[in-house]
């Protein structure tokens, strides 16, 4: 008995030879495709480990059929996946986002990541370029594969504030060089200015933007972020890697002066990676030049 991932198991009565019972194979433990099988039973929605007996026969999808030139790519998706399509304008669903997210975060490729998930690769680019509900034998192996949890390829955290997971048992907290601030910096990204108001030190998260060793974000001439023109502030950006329990934060201080020179804000614009995630007219860029440039890293000590 050999199957792929989506293929149905059906188990007949030995008596009547009718369907007793039937699930889908959403987990394979050989590379083969020989027992035993991780089933999605069709009438608990349960997944368990099946040891297939003589009253049990695997009922075959079509897999990897090469797409007809007339076929989109959402239908080419749908063919090699056996997963039928969905009405509307296929987009990305927040799992598969999720997925693509930490992928491409660790830089690893569709391939790869397909097979230390034990799946084709086919059916992760219809997971990560598609709305679906992925079984829990898929995301537990995907989730295994990314070094993540199935909670984190959920969204079932972002509620809650990051670096709730236990320290490692041998942290060890490194300074940062300013070139390896820089790159933690990136392009772009979001990050928390730091700025004093008449009711007290306020911190608000902005997108930003590093332009010529500048860090650039837009806002509105009266929101909070722009009472830091004129003044020092302190900007910090951060990464926490839950499933490690490792991360990084590097904080810039300097004056921040808003950006007048219209050829100025016309590059900025140009260059900018995204709009302001927080929505509106913000057309006042503001700019910080760090003089103090500084960060920390905690990853497992040297033993």
């Amino acid at each position: 008995m050999r199957a792929h991932l989506g293929d149905q198991l059906i188990i007949e009565s030995p008596t009547t030879g009718a369907t007793r019972r039937d699930g889908e194979i959403v987990g394979l433990h050989h590379e083969d495709g020989t027992p035993p099988y991780d089933v999605r039973w069709s009438d608990t929605h349960e997944v368990t480990l099946v040891f297939p007996g003589p009253d049990a026969h695997v009922r075959h999808l079509e897999h990897a059929r090469a797409p007809e030139p007339s076929q989109s790519p959402g239908e080419a998706a749908d063919a090699v996946t056996g997963v039928p399509p969905l009405a509307g304008v296929p987009s990305p669903g927040d799992i598969g986002r999720r997925v693509a997210a930490e992928r491409e975060r660790q830089r690893l490729t569709r391939a790869e990541t397909a097979r230390r998930a034990r799946m084709a690769p086919g059916y992760l680019a219809y997971l990560e370029e598609h709305p679906a509900d992925p079984s829990l034998a898929t995301l537990i192996r995907l989730a295994d594969a990314l070094g993540t949890s199935v909670a984190a390829l959920r969204g079932g955290g972002v509620d809650l504030p990051p670096g709730q997971g236990h320290a490692l048992l041998h942290p060890q907290l490194n300074d940062l060089s300013p070139e390896e601030c820089r790159a933690r910096l990136s392009t772009h990204g979001v990050g928390r200015i730091a700025v004093s108001t008449p009711e007290g030190p306020v911190v608000v998260p902005v997108n930003y933007e590093v332009v010529d060793d500048a860090i650039a974000f837009r806002t509105a001439p009266n929101s909070v972020p722009a009472a830091a023109v004129g003044t020092d502030v302190a900007f910090e950006v951060d990464h926490v890697d839950e499933a490690m329990s490792q991360g990084w934060s590097v904080l810039a201080v300097g004056p921040a002066r808003v950006v007048t020179q219209p050829e100025a804000v016309r590059r900025l614009a140009e260059r900018a990676h995204t709009e302001a995630w927080a929505g509106g007219e913000r057309d006042m860029w503001v700019s910080i030049r760090p003089t103090r440039l500084t960060g920390r890293r905690i990853s497992p000590a040297d033993r």
